[in-house]
């Protein structure tokens, strides 16, 4: 058994494909096919179904893959504990962000962070907050930026940041006559945009919404969108109210667009987080943007 088969394999698991494996390791497409057909001889069972629609692993694929990314980790943590002894911070570092982070957080402090290590290349990719932890979990990128925290998922939630929810509706008169205050009457007389499910403002939103008594089931939800800005727009046209990140909305609050809504509640506040993995040492990259976004933030907890 070859590490290089088990990157294969692994790599036809996650992308359910054996010409996209091809590409991702940079082989051939029977070379892929004959590193899977040596791994199936030598397990002396059958790993990968392959169909005319679709590849998928079989039972004992399903197994072996665990068993195969705990080794290509041992791998790495090999490679990484060596490296790490360089203090030099190069290369690319892989980086998993949820939507407010990737969108309003990570551009503040990139600046710094290409002025500091121009040897540096940044890849951020964008998820929802449960598909950054599985992107972590996957070691499809070795440091995430999260809203939410996942227990029992065997990632490190380091506080980076301090942020709170704010209630937005649209800058109509019948909004400014409350005078900045709003109630949860008016919350459920109104219509209200969510985010998807697996994003981090919807899950302390929903906590948020039980602690003053509003089941989350029973708002008069108008439509469901992905993105921070989407919701944004939508509550400046009109489509309901929403419950956002007070860093996505101050430029839409400042120029009149949105009026926001404090409430005198603790299940406001929440932190942003560093990720990634429990026992996987960082490299000096990862070291170093976990170092620059707690700067830039002010958050040393």
């Amino acid at each position: 058994m070859h590490l290089k088969q088990l990157e294969v394999f692994v790599n036809v698991v996650k992308l359910k494909s054996f010409s996209k494996a091809a590409e991702a390791v940079y082989l051939s497409q029977p070379t892929v096919s004959a590193h899977i057909n040596a791994l199936e001889d030598e397990m002396d069972a059958k790993l990968i179904v392959r169909s005319t629609k679709e590849v998928y692993p079989s039972k004992a694929g399903k197994i072996f893959y665990q068993y195969a990314l705990e080794m290509l980790n041992l791998r790495d943590l090999a490679m990484q504990e060596v490296k790490s002894y360089s203090t030099q911070v190069k290369g690319t570092l892989d980086i998993a962000a949820s939507t407010v982070p990737s969108q309003y957080l990570l551009p503040k402090a990139m600046p710094k962070m290409v002025e500091n290590y121009p040897q540096l290349t940044l890849s951020i990719k964008q998820f929802d907050s449960v598909e950054v932890v599985h992107r972590i979990i996957d070691m499809d990128a070795e440091v995430g930026v999260t809203g939410a925290v996942f227990e029992k998922s065997g990632c490190v939630f380091e506080p980076i940041a301090k942020d709170r929810l704010v209630i937005i509706s649209p800058n109509t008169e019948a909004f400014r006559a409350l005078n900045g205050v709003i109630t949860p009457e008016i919350i459920r007389e109104n219509r209200f945009i969510t985010r998807e499910y697996g994003s981090g403002t919807r899950k302390e939103s929903e906590a948020f919404l039980h602690s003053i008594g509003i089941d989350p089931q029973s708002l008069k939800v108008s439509v469901q969108l992905q993105s921070t800005e989407s919701v944004i727009q939508g509550v400046k046209n009109g489509l309901g109210l929403a419950i956002v990140s007070r860093y996505a909305c101050e430029d839409c609050i400042a120029s009149g667009g949105i009026l926001a809504f404090d409430y005198d509640s603790p299940s406001l506040d929440r932190n942003f987080y560093a990720v990634y993995r429990k026992n996987r040492p960082l490299s000096p990259a990862a070291e170093a943007f976990i170092k620059v976004l707690k700067e830039t933030f002010g958050s040393h907890n």
